[in-house]
């Protein structure tokens, strides 16, 4: 028998991909030279300003109040217990759920050491602390991977992960060690990630009940859920931000004062509800007739039929549609400014109102825009991940 020669390496690899994608004829040959020099004269003039003349240390001086607003700073080891807690459950949930958790993982090991290192180039001594992320997230992997009952202690986790988070954050006046931190000292990139997760994670209970609500038979819930959909689909949600900020306390008790911020949750809440009910409607409509069918001839009634059997592949359906909004949250929140609230972009513009900001108005944005830019990437390649492992579209 001859021998099998492998494959030419002009044709495998990287070189391969080269050949195949962007030189694998002459017009796009000449299109990727033209996009490399173009490239290289947009890019040029800003690394030569980034590296010579600007002015870095006023985000080197102002970094803690980009993070974490005005928060208490002897009360920040709060915000390390969160993140070690978010790597362990990170960690046993990729142990546990692989290929489903595994695009997370990935970009909380890389974040770690992206942190990591980005403390070490600009002298903090908060670097081991990244790195002892890391380390607790591949320990618990390993831990995910070998104890009994991981699955369920992993979903447990995550149940009163959120509780514990908010806890921490605000503090109980009945615990000595966590004194109360007053929600109006919340801000930066803390403020933008509580807003988006409570956000989304109120927002999908409600938004399923509309959705089976719209689609139900039953005139008057049907009308309330549609009257609710179209009504706050048809505002911005500027217009929800100021209604939750102005309007809500006149509903409650006069000794009732929620906080500003506790206002803004429930109004991106209320907002989101109306979308995430719409992406949830579109997944109940692609579920095939026979699946109701199958479901009664199991002897299930229509709620365990919807419960068990339709609403989990409707969910996994709208998979793309759900995260998309979770990324146009995260990046919608910047609205919260203009009720007072010290979100990314307000705490930016406080910065350039103090004297040493003053004329460093590329160096503040161009960070805030690494900020958003960074975490909507992470999110979309860990729900790229996610829809491979669940076969989104595939089966």
């Amino acid at each position: 028998m001859a021998a099998v020669e492998a494959p030419p390496r002009l044709n495998t690899g990287p070189i391969g991909w080269l050949r195949q994608n962007l030189f694998n004829n002459w017009y796009n040959s000449l299109l990727t030279i033209l996009a490399i020099w173009m490239l290289y004269s947009l890019l040029q003039p800003i690394w030569l300003w980034s590296s010579t003349e600007a002015r870095w240390i006023v985000i080197q001086n102002n970094l803690t109040l980009f993070m974490v607003g005005l928060y208490p700073r002897d009360q920040i080891w709060r915000m390390w217990i969160i993140i070690y807690m978010l790597a362990g459950l990170i960690g046993i949930s990729w142990g546990v759920w692989k290929a489903a958790a595994r695009g997370f993982a990935f970009i909380a090991l890389g974040a770690g050491a992206a942190f990591a290192l980005f403390c070490i180039l600009v002298g903090w001594n908060t670097w081991m602390n990244w790195l002892i992320a890391d380390t607790v997230l591949l320990a618990f992997f390993l831990i995910g991977g070998l104890i009994p009952f991981a699955g369920a202690i992993a979903g447990a986790g995550w149940l009163i992960y959120f509780p514990l988070v908010f806890l921490l954050v605000g503090g109980s006046a009945s615990i000595p060690a966590l004194p109360p931190v007053e929600m109006g000292l919340w801000g930066g990139l803390l403020l933008t990630l509580l807003l988006t997760v409570v956000g989304n994670i109120g927002a999908l209970p409600l938004g399923i009940l509309l959705a089976l609500g719209r689609r139900s038979k039953l005139p008057i819930v049907r009308t309330f859920c549609v009257g609710y959909i179209e009504l706050i689909r048809g505002v911005p949600l500027v217009t929800v931000l100021y209604m939750a900020d102005i309007l809500l306390p006149l509903f409650l008790p006069v000794d009732v004062r929620p906080d500003r911020v506790l206002r803004a949750m429930v109004g991106f809440v209320l907002f989101e509800a109306a979308y995430q009910a719409e992406n949830v409607r579109g997944g109940l409509q692609s579920i095939n007739r026979g699946q109701y069918e199958a479901a009664q001839a199991l002897g299930l009634n229509a709620t365990l039929s919807t419960i068990l059997v339709i609403l989990p592949q409707a969910l996994r359906a709208v998979v793309p549609a759900l995260f998309n909004s979770f990324i146009s949250l995260f990046k919608d929140t910047s609205l919260v400014a203009i009720i007072g609230l010290f979100d990314i972009l307000k705490i930016g513009r406080t910065i350039l109102a103090q004297p040493e900001g003053l004329g460093t108005h590329r160096e503040v944005f161009l960070f805030a825009f690494f900020l958003y830019w960074g975490f909507n990437l992470a999110f979309t390649y860990g729900s790229r991940r996610v829809e491979e492992a669940l076969g989104v579209g595939k089966r």
